[in-house]
């Protein structure tokens, strides 16, 4: 059978198997290559159809060819660009290896999806990374990271550019807008001639001239009127070519208010995405893999994880710092064990201006003890005497209500207690206060005392 034939056949009955609107969006626009020994190579539209042929219909494609054939093949899809990559190298081999041309893409090999701690608080942008890298410049285009500094942004943007550089042939550059900025600034600066006219050519090559675009820190750009206009052709002329654009800031799109309208207005085409600060259980998980092969892994505990996590509620880069001071620390003392006394002791400088300082909680324990004529040893203790338990209730309860703090946290502060025992204590207050008007007045009074 001839190689159009067999094509022919092979589409016809793959059109049999798969319903219309399959056969429309994935198998309508293959074109076959070539059919060698053993390999069958398919130009494909898209890089999502070289994923969805593969995984989600590879089966189905070996067994029609063998159906036809006779004989196993493997599969090759390729784009149009590296079809014409393929031919370059074939056709120009000698010169292609006289003069190897690379690319520099400001990438930072260390941040990668593998080593990201994910959590509740940065679990929806670590997912539209992946589908981005996955799936370039065809869903979540721009991509809009934000939160404030030190939560993981770059380290998710250059994740997404460096698992697209090492399983695809595309473009990328990572840069800042920072440095966007000093490059056009750069092109004023030169007299007019030929000089100013390569240097703006080689400025459009390098940001313009690429498939994936990520630049950090866009907030940068408020006051630089004429380098904003600039990254607006530039953000038109990539997303019009379907290359893939990703941004990150320190403020959503609707607060960048001195951006110009309508660069703010195109961040909201694809998809904006927060990044809060991590929670008490990733801040731990963080932890854990930052001593992780360090000379401190296997001599602190959790009640050492613990603290650390309480004391860094800020950001990631607190925490490292933290871990750091440790390091340092154990190093000059050189102790058997890292026990909580030693790293009270050994970051008491550092952390004790950080420690609670977005946190009510001793505030709370202080002002619920005074009003019941107890101390906050008390509520800290394992004494179960209904007087002290009922104190207890209340002090978590307020500790809830009028903190952000999780579950978790709370409890932790009441004596390193489960976080099933705050929210017993929570539904406890919450049924008593539908039925005690007393209670409401003592929870009044006491919230009057704090402020």
């Amino acid at each position: 059978m001839k190689t159009e034939d067999l094509f022919n056949q092979f589409l016809l009955e793959i059109a049999g198997q798969v319903s219309q609107n399959v056969y429309t969006i994935w198998f309508a626009k293959l074109e076959l290559i070539s059919i060698t020994n053993d390999t069958i190579t398919f130009k494909v539209p898209m890089q999502i159809h070289k994923s969805m042929l593969n995984d989600n219909y590879g089966k189905l494609i070996k067994d029609t060819f063998f159906s036809l054939t006779g004989k196993e093949y493997t599969f090759e899809y390729l784009l149009e660009e590296e079809l014409q990559n393929t031919n370059q190298e074939n056709t120009n081999i000698i010169e292609e290896n006289k003069e190897k041309i690379s690319w520099n893409t400001n990438l930072n090999s260390k941040y990668t999806f593998d080593n990201f701690i994910v959590g509740d608080t940065n679990r929806l942008a670590f997912v539209a990374a992946q589908a981005v890298a996955k799936n370039p410049g065809e869903i979540h285009n721009p991509l809009f990271i934000y939160g404030r500094s030190g939560l993981g942004k770059t380290h998710l943007m250059q994740a997404i550019g460096n698992y697209i550089t090492l399983n695809s042939n595309l473009k990328v550059i990572y840069t800042t807008s920072n440095e966007f900025m000093s490059d056009f600034t750069g092109i004023a600066t030169l007299d007019k001639g030929i000089n100013s006219l390569n240097y703006a050519n080689e400025f459009k090559n390098k940001y313009r001239n690429v498939d994936v675009l990520i630049i950090d820190d866009i907030q940068f750009l408020v006051g630089a009127e004429k380098t904003q206009t600039e990254f607006f052709h530039t953000f038109n002329e990539l997303h019009q070519a379907n290359k893939q654009i990703i941004i990150s800031s320190d403020k959503s799109p609707d607060d960048l208010k001195k951006i110009e309208e309508r660069l703010r207005s195109r961040f909201m085409w694809g998809l904006p995405v927060d990044i809060y600060p991590p929670d008490f259980n990733l801040r731990c998980e963080i932890i854990k893999a930052k001593i992780k092969n360090t000379s401190i892994e296997n001599k602190l505990n959790n009640d050492v994880i613990e603290y650390i996590a309480n004391a860094c509620v800020n950001d990631v880069r607190h925490i490292e710092g933290t871990i750091n001071r440790l390091l340092a620390y154990t190093a000059m003392m050189v102790p058997e064990k890292i026990t909580l006394d030693f790293a009270i002791e050994a970051l008491k400088d550092y952390v004790t201006t950080n420690i609670f300082i977005n946190n009510t909680i001793p505030a709370i324990q202080k002002a619920v003890a005074n009003y019941f004529n107890i101390s906050v040893d008390d509520l800290k203790s394992k004494k179960k005497n209904n007087n002290i338990v009922k104190c207890r209730n209340i002090a978590m309860y307020l500790c809830r209500m009028e903190t952000e703090e999780n579950l978790m946290k709370i409890g932790l502060e009441f004596g390193g207690r489960d976080h099933s025992t705050v929210s017993i204590a929570l539904d406890k207050i919450t049924k008593s206060l539908k039925t005690d008007e007393n209670l409401n007045k003592v929870l009044e009074e006491i919230r009057d005392k704090l402020k």
